[in-house]
């Protein structure tokens, strides 16, 4: 009886493992958690690589108590002269950034979490240097599934913002080749990549990220103009109006809306949360509370998610960020 005891112990721990395992999913044009129908509600965590462990863990104890389920994450992130990127410039890991990434990932998978996983040929803080080549892009994408693989409750972006003629700018036929490249080596692992437009110009686009590229979902960041949270529910229709035409379900994720400390405008409590619900009403699949440094004061303090080496995140944001993140839960809920 002995000899068997361990391979049957074996057996169950691994069983345990998969039965508490998170694992992302799509179904229609909805995303999924361990196959239920889910709505993500997100918070941009941007720099959390560069947080301590208790940060990162009071900052998500305070996440899942408002409801939040998602966090956005830039596995190439640097910023205010620092770097926290996971993964070198030619693509290879980077410590001890990569095991933070690790970390953070198996931290949310016990705690029912997804995490988005973003890269960039460059960021909007144009530090550090970016991902400048196909090849050098492609061995971040094989660095990122390899190392990760284990854990199902993340998935990656390829690109960010990959339309913008700068820098950013990452043309369809190479984001082909490295989904391509990702899904050879992790069939079931979602892969998108990010656009950044008006909605008639991400309309265009649909048709060639879903026949051409063969994203698995189409993320968005709309406008950030005053009065777009009333256009919200609008845009969502349109959109999923393009799909209809083309005989398709996928989910439209708005995983970048406007922010606080952007720009003149300071969107309140109202406008945050009619987005949200133009989001939900629409039906759109998921929403992000998106926040950032606040880029006209010196230093850019808060700076928020974008710098969490001294301060967490919830304990940069303003009275109205307060506000938003305690109000968000009741409007899903009654999704």
């Amino acid at each position: 009886m002995t000899r068997y005891l361990f391979p049957c112990l074996v057996l169950a721990w691994c069983f345990h493992g998969l039965v508490h395992a998170t694992e992302l999913g799509t179904r229609d044009t909805h995303f999924t958690i361990n196959g239920k129908r889910t709505f993500l509600l997100g918070v941009s965590y941007y720099a959390a690589l560069g947080a301590s462990t208790p940060q990162v863990q009071k900052d998500l104890n305070d996440m899942q108590r408002d409801g939040f389920n998602w966090i956005r994450v830039w596995g190439n992130w640097g910023a205010f002269g620092t770097n926290i990127s996971a993964v070198k410039t030619d693509g290879t890991l980077r410590e001890p950034f990569f095991g933070r990434l690790q970390s953070l990932i198996a931290e949310c998978d016990k705690r029912g979490m997804i995490v988005d996983v973003t890269l960039a040929r460059e960021n909007g803080a144009k530090e550090p240097p970016g991902m400048p080549s196909l090849e050098a892009h492609s061995r971040a994408v094989v660095t990122l599934i390899e190392g990760l693989r284990r854990h199902r409750n993340w998935y990656l972006d390829l690109a960010n913002e990959r339309n913008i003629r700068d820098k950013r700018h990452v043309s369809q036929e190479d984001l082909r080749i490295m989904r391509d490249l990702a899904k050879g080596l992790d069939e079931k692992r979602l892969i998108t990549a990010s656009h950044s437009s008006d909605d008639e110009d991400l309309i265009r686009h649909v048709e060639p990220y879903l026949n051409a590229v063969r994203l698995d979902f189409i993320a968005t960041h709309r406008n950030r103009s005053k009065g777009s949270s009333q256009e919200t529910a609008v845009a969502t229709v349109m959109y999923h109006k393009k799909l209809s035409e083309m005989n398709l379900k996928i989910p439209l994720h708005y995983q970048e809306p406007f922010r606080r400390g952007y720009e003149d405008w300071e969107p309140s409590k109202s406008e945050f949360l009619t987005d949200l619900k133009g989001a939900i009403d629409g039906g759109a699949a998921g929403w992000c509370f998106h926040n950032g440094s606040q880029r006209r004061n010196p230093d850019q303090f808060p700076r928020r998610s974008f710098d969490l080496r001294d301060k967490r995140l919830y304990d940069q944001l303003d009275s109205v960020e307060q506000e938003v993140v305690k109000a968000v839960k009741a409007i899903v809920t009654k999704e």
